[in-house]
């Protein structure tokens, strides 16, 4: 699947946003890619996340016997790529601000596992997330991603396979330029949720 064939999932979900948008990561861009948009769409789901395990596994990442990707936005695009690997699919979540694997997922001492993000913009959250697999045992042998917003540049500690690489641009609060500081901000992701 090519990167304009990603984005028609995206564009075709109404999920390609413009505006002043505050990130996961604290960072704010003109653009936002909504995937819970896109992955409200079975067929798009599956078309994505199949093309997202085809390149993983031509990557040469194929000894793998678990999915464990980060809560809450990344676990459809889990769900999904477990399914298409025919994986069991688990998930950490924060609990005091530290990912960690709840609700009775456990991983076998070394047991290897893929990392799946749905957007990387720095890497920070795939990061916490393979500590904490690694925390609970788990060996994780590579990460994977629907977008990589950084276009290679962010670091996630492993090898990070995306089924697209995207240059979109994003600034720190202190950084913005004049025409994105002119817009009202909107912080649309799932990072700072609070508990109920």
């Amino acid at each position: 699947m090519t990167v304009d064939e990603v984005l028609e999932h995206f564009k075709g979900a109404d999920a390609l946003l413009q505006g002043h948008f505050i990130l996961s990561s604290g960072r704010h861009s003109a653009l936002y890619l909504q995937k819970q948009r896109v992955m409200m769409f079975p067929w798009r789901a599956e078309a994505l996340c199949r093309a997202l395990a085809d390149k993983v596994t031509a990557a040469g990442f194929t000894d793998i016997s678990a999915i464990v990707s980060p809560a809450v936005g990344a676990i459809t695009v889990g769900y999904e790529m477990a399914r298409q690997m025919n994986l069991p699919a688990m998930f950490v979540e924060r609990e005091n601000g530290k990912f960690e694997l709840r609700r009775g997922f456990a991983l076998s001492p070394g047991e290897r596992v893929l990392m799946v993000e749905d957007i990387v913009t720095t890497g920070l959250s795939s990061r916490e997330a393979i500590s904490a697999i690694e925390d609970a045992g788990g060996k994780v042998v590579a990460a994977a991603c629907l977008i990589d917003r950084s276009n290679g540049a962010a670091n996630v500690g492993r090898p990070l396979v995306a089924l697209a690489r995207l240059d979109i641009p994003s600034f720190a609060p202190d950084e913005l330029p004049p025409e994105l500081a002119a817009l009202p901000a909107v912080k649309p992701g799932s990072r700072h949720l609070s508990k109920v």
